[in-house]
């Protein structure tokens, strides 16, 4: 598409025109659906989200990453987890307990993810349902995977406290962080063992898990079931005023409409950004830049991050990630894999020319809070590697006038559900371990 066609100064309904009505087959289906959860079960998974109990330092709970003050992410582009003080924009390194590394990727947000629709986890799809296998799901821990919880969220919510730069903690500083660096996480003495222990000793958390599970045993598959619960209770978008007009409840505005009419006609977004949530699940390359260590094997010695092709071996997928929902998507920056846009418009416009936009990659657009003196975080600029990430690229180079880029900024704003926000119950003021609370 070429500038000079029009000018968006001219009238709406000739741009909607020139643009091309979207058809009613264009558009998803109004309804998604979700599990069903009992509010005993939601309402103790609120508490053990905003817990830092399930950290191996007892100072980094899932809401460090995932805070509604931040659009359930972190408001950064790469988190830091044990190490660090505070919420985003303030959160910085602990100078008593300096972080080793950041975060290797962005903290993705969570609107929806508790929709049935959703068959793979994190950026590299890692965790995905794969009914080849006896337990149905393909995890990074295969066999050795514990079993019994209640959905693909579910077990994605048992790989966080594993990670020592997120929630498990320093070398030796802790039972969880040994157990970690010996590669015990299942089973008796594990990390998920050692976990259900310490929430099943807190009589406020026994006394909610007799509601739920009767007087057996906390298993941290329990606590799992509980925190996806919760997160598909909580944070649910389905009442945006683009569903709204999928309902035939409401009309968008005319920039708006001509936005969607974009985005699902010439466009092309929705090529990949499909169905009712604009994702259609996949694994795509774009030759986004790449910041930070990258996520890697610790016996690797390259710096890229091949994404998919990590997880499945096969060439073909070298730096291909998972396309993100958009859901609440102006509220969700930073973006990309690695966070290395801050701003909308900025990944939108790297999308009409991914190979243009990472050869002249600013690192400035990065929200990043200093290390305190660990090694610190670097633009990928070995040239080699970026040709490869380039080389990957399946995108071909396209334009949009300003006009264009506007509108459907302003469609993705009509994809925004404002209660969702924040959800329904809140920050709790308090939790059963006493610890502090991230406000």
């Amino acid at each position: 598409m070429s500038d000079r066609f029009f000018d968006f100064t001219g009238g709406l309904a000739a741009l909607a025109l020139w643009a091309g009505t979207a058809l009613a087959g264009d558009l998803p289906a109004p309804e998604a659906e979700f599990p069903v959860a009992d509010m005993p079960q939601i309402e103790l998974g609120r508490l053990l989200f905003y817990d830092p109990i399930l950290s191996g330092g007892k100072t980094v709970s899932c809401a460090t990453c995932h805070h509604p003050r931040h659009a359930t992410g972190d408001g950064l582009s790469l988190g830091l987890g044990d190490g660090a003080m505070g919420l985003a924009p303030d959160r910085k390194a602990d100078p008593a307990n300096l972080p080793t590394h950041r975060i290797p990727r962005n903290a993705p947000a969570l609107f929806n993810v508790g929709a049935l629709e959703y068959r793979t986890f994190f950026h590299d799809g890692r965790l995905e349902l794969d009914e080849t296998r006896d337990s149905g799901i393909r995890t990074p821990l295969g066999r050795e995977m514990e079993q019994g919880f209640a959905s693909l969220l579910s077990a994605q919510a048992m790989f966080p406290v594993l990670s020592a730069d997120e929630m498990a903690g320093h070398l030796a500083e802790s039972d969880v962080s040994k157990a970690t660096r010996q590669g015990l996480m299942t089973g008796p003495g594990g990390v998920w063992d050692i976990l259900a222990q310490r929430v099943e000793g807190i009589p406020e958390y026994r006394a909610r898990f007799e509601e739920v599970i009767g007087d057996k045993p906390v298993h941290f598959t329990d606590i799992a079931d509980a925190i996806a619960a919760f997160i598909t209770f909580e944070w649910r978008a389905t009442d945006s005023d683009f569903d709204k007009s999928l309902r035939g409840e409401l009309e968008l505005t005319p920039n708006e409409a001509f936005g969607r009419d974009l985005f699902y006609g010439k466009a092309g977004c929705s090529s990949c950004h499909s169905g009712l949530f604009q994702t259609d699940h996949d694994f795509h390359a774009i030759a986004m830049p790449q910041i930070g260590p990258g996520k890697r094997a610790l016996f690797e010695s390259g710096a890229a991050d091949e994404g998919r092709m990590l997880v499945t071996g096969d060439p073909a997928d070298a730096f291909k990630f998972r396309t993100p929902s958009l859901r609440n998507v102006v509220h969700t920056g930073p973006y990309g894999h690695a966070g290395a846009y801050a701003q909308l418009e900025d990944v939108i416009r790297h999308h009409l020319n991914p190979q243009k936009y990472l050869a002249e990659y600013d690192p400035a657009q990065a929200v990043l809070p200093a290390l305190g003196g660990v090694v610190d975080t670097t633009v990928m600029d070995d040239p080699a590697e970026v040709a490869r990430i380039a080389a990957a690229n399946e995108l071909a180079p396209s334009a949009l006038s300003h006009g264009q880029m506007q509108a459907i900024i302003a469609f993705l704003g009509a994809l925004t559900d404002t209660a969702s926000l924040t959800g329904p119950l809140g920050v709790p003021a308090t939790v059963p371990s006493g610890l502090p609370v991230d406000q």
